[in-house]
């Protein structure tokens, strides 16, 4: 069977619930959880044990809150407000986990399904979206890694353009896999707006809202935005249930067949924040 899975955020606890609940064994079973593995919640380092032991049949995306502990770990960025992953920075293994990490995936095709952690921009087709998530995986897993997570913050360039080179391509891409929420038609993204998909700025709209999308026929399910809340049509799933903000943590079955959703209730571990 095949489960995606929304955002866990450190909520090692809820996820082996919600891992029993849908009878997961990975002898038999793929999960691909959908990036923001670890911070806000209790359990950071327990939730990068618990994935990486499962092998091969967990695929696990990278969110912006993965980049931003790669980051930390690296000296490109301050901790802030808010993280809850000092369990990674300070175990005895932590490079071990530093090193695991910085080896997954931006994007992922399962069972039909494109997997992102944020969304794409509408002008990439699926399969340039695995490529260019291919580009930015080869840097994380390279020797300049360091240089790489200097580069990689900032809000431009703000629109994709194909002749886009170096660290401005690679910043677009990982801005649009891991932070979009809403974009105008011609690609342009917004970085300040959080708030449900009724909110967007004039001229903004969700990206997948934006009219001749180049992945409009291809199903795509991502996590990122808990305050979209869980949205299960025929080819999107948004599984950012918000579990660490006292939501649920979601899994949806899409290996044919019926598609079976599992919810799992979570106690509040954080007031909602990006």
């Amino acid at each position: 069977m095949n489960y995606l899975i929304g955002d866990v955020q450190g909520c090692d606890q809820a996820l082996g619930l919600l891992l029993d609940e849908i009878g997961f064994s990975a002898s038999r079973d793929r999960i691909v959880l959908l990036g923001d593995l670890v911070n806000r919640g209790p359990s950071s380092l327990a939730t990068l044990r618990r994935l990486a032991g499962f092998g091969a049949a967990a695929t696990c995306l990278l969110g912006n809150h993965d980049l931003h502990l790669l980051a930390v770990a690296h000296g490109a960025r301050a901790l802030q407000r808010g993280d809850t992953f000092d369990d990674v920075l300070r175990a005895a293994d932590r490079d071990r986990w530093i090193e695991w990490l910085r080896r997954q995936t931006l994007a992922h095709s399962e069972a039909g399904w494109l997997c992102v952690h944020a969304g794409v921009v509408p002008q990439w087709t699926p399969a340039q979206t695995l490529a260019l998530a291919a580009e930015v995986q080869a840097e994380l897993r390279g020797p300049a890694l360091g240089d790489f997570l200097h580069q990689m913050y900032g809000n431009q360039p703000d629109r994709w353009r194909d002749e886009l080179q170096g660290p401005a391509r690679w910043r677009l891409v990982v801005n649009a896999l891991t932070r979009i929420r809403f974009c105008s038609a011609d690609g342009t993204l917004d970085f300040k707006t959080k708030e449900a998909a009724g909110g967007a700025l004039p001229g903004y709209m969700p990206w997948f809202e934006v009219p001749g999308r180049q992945t409009a026929d291809q199903p795509i399910a991502f996590g990122h935005w808990s305050t979209l809340g869980l949205v299960n049509r025929p080819t999107l799933l948004a599984l950012d249930t918000g579990c660490v903000w006292g939501g649920a943590l979601t899994a949806v079955r899409v290996d044919g067949g019926r598609r079976e959703v599992h919810q799992l209730a979570c106690a509040a571990a954080q007031q909602p924040g990006p």
